[in-house]
């Protein structure tokens, strides 16, 4: 909950801060800089999860790595909060990366092995955890548009924000540290390597992997770039979104403005409130055999996605926009509906996305990879966070319906071909659904 916390803070106020002017408390750097630095940051978080996983699985075990990380996070908060410029801005993302990096793979690896191989829960309980850690994104922001500038409140600063993530970050280490041992006893205190080699020795494991686990691995790789394009899409939020939201969505509730980075625990409210029934009904439909198989899940979330921005077209629509047609008016709104629906179709998306790939790797890796490859299933945001920052940056040279109707199109087109590939892709999952 608390890394989500530090994570989703940032990613309400990160480029806010930095394209604030150094007068007001911020940066003062060009939008098309902050978009830049913002999806370089966003996209190590999740490379990082390589180095972190390998670590874990050869070295450290899953028990020390979360710790090393929540502790990296917490001082690259408090780097953040020093307010000296482009070097403390560049040393506390860079241990926010390799803590994030340390810490991600390895918690949600945990999870995993707390159910046996082929325990139908899987799914559902990936569903819950990602409900819990959302707890955490939803409050960050909130928190992040109390305590720092906005349109109405010139409130604390930003580094007052940074401050209130980096001490959740230590609230959360200290916690994990002292009921872990009660909750979960020796869990990931040994590397898995470790452990592969003990079985290899004992005559219960084979040292080479199977057919059926390369082709496990296969499926993997497969879905993983698949998935890079919805991260890309998907993480616009903090972006492009977000800029687009204080420029051009009209804010004001009654007479209450509502602060933009506000609108960042809008996808984790919706998460909590859709989690459980997402959970519920892939017990129900498994208890009936009729569950989706992984890639169809995953399917309808790239198709979710793609009709989610079909609203931010709608939005650019009312505006007065059209292909080829910019309207930089910011007198001009508009409604707040639009935003609100799509981002319930992106979180609708990410319940058929993010908790069911979690799963998956833990499902489909080789013991001795878990983590490794739930870092490359990590790894993938890098490259769409990369992605997302330069395509953030279109925004600036095109007009936003035209960027916003082709990543809608091309969202609902790979969708569609994930579901016509489903099959053979169950298939190569020898069983594993």
């Amino acid at each position: 909950m608390w890394e989500r916390f530090s994570y989703y803070s940032m990613r309400a106020i990160l480029v806010l801060y930095m394209t604030t002017a150094i007068a007001e408390g911020g940066l003062g750097y060009g939008e098309a800089k902050a978009y830049t630095i913002y999806g370089w940051f966003t996209g190590l978080v999740y490379l990082l999860t390589l180095l972190g996983g390998y670590m874990a699985d050869n070295y450290l075990g899953r028990r020390k790595s979360i710790t090393i990380g929540g502790f990296l996070m917490m001082f690259g908060q408090f780097a953040l909060a020093s307010n000296m410029g482009a070097p403390s801005l560049y040393l506390g993302l860079g241990l926010l990366c390799f803590g994030n990096g340390f810490f991600k793979p390895n918690i949600s690896t945990i999870v995993g092995d707390l159910y046996t191989p082929g325990d139908g829960r899987k799914d559902a309980a990936f569903t819950i955890f990602y409900m819990g850690i959302n707890l955490g994104a939803l409050i960050g922001p909130i928190v992040m548009g109390e305590v720092t500038k906005s349109d109405v409140n010139p409130g604390l600063g930003y580094n007052y924000g940074f401050i209130a993530a980096g001490c959740g970050m230590l609230l959360g280490q200290l916690m994990y540290n002292l009921i872990s041992n009660k909750y979960i006893g020796d869990l990931g205190n040994i590397p898995t390597a470790q452990l592969k080699k003990q079985q290899v020795a004992a005559g219960t494991s084979s040292k080479e992997l199977t057919k059926a686990e390369k082709n496990r691995m296969l499926v993997i790789g497969i879905i993983v770039t698949f998935t890079i394009f919805f991260w890309m899409a998907f993480e616009q939020a903090g972006s492009s979104l977000n800029i687009y939201t204080d420029k051009f969505i009209d804010r004001k509730v009654g007479e209450t403005i509502l602060k933009t980075a506000s609108f960042q625990s809008v996808n984790p409210l919706f998460i909590l409130l859709l989690a459980p029934i997402f959970s519920i009904l892939w017990l129900r439909l498994a208890a009936q055999g009729k569950e989706p198989s992984t890639p169809v899940k995953m399917g309808l979330g790239m198709i979710l996605l793609g009709l989610g921005y079909l609203f931010m077209v709608k939005a650019c629509a009312e505006r007065g926009e059209a292909w080829g047609v910019a309207v930089g008016d910011v007198n001009i709104k508009a409604g707040l509906h639009w935003l609100v629906l799509t981002y319930l179709f992106h979180t609708m998306g990410e319940l058929c996305i993010s908790p069911v790939g979690l799963s998956m790797i833990t499902k489909l890796a080789p013991m001795q990879f878990a983590s490794l490859m739930m870092g490359v299933w990590f790894g993938s945001v890098f490259v769409a966070n990369v992605l997302g920052g330069y395509v953030a940056i279109l925004f600036t040279q095109y007009g936003a319906y035209d960027i916003f109707m082709m990543i809608a199109g091309i969202a609902i087109l790979l969708g569609l071909i994930l579901l016509a590939i489903s099959g053979k892709l169950t298939k190569m999952m020898h069983g594993i659904k």
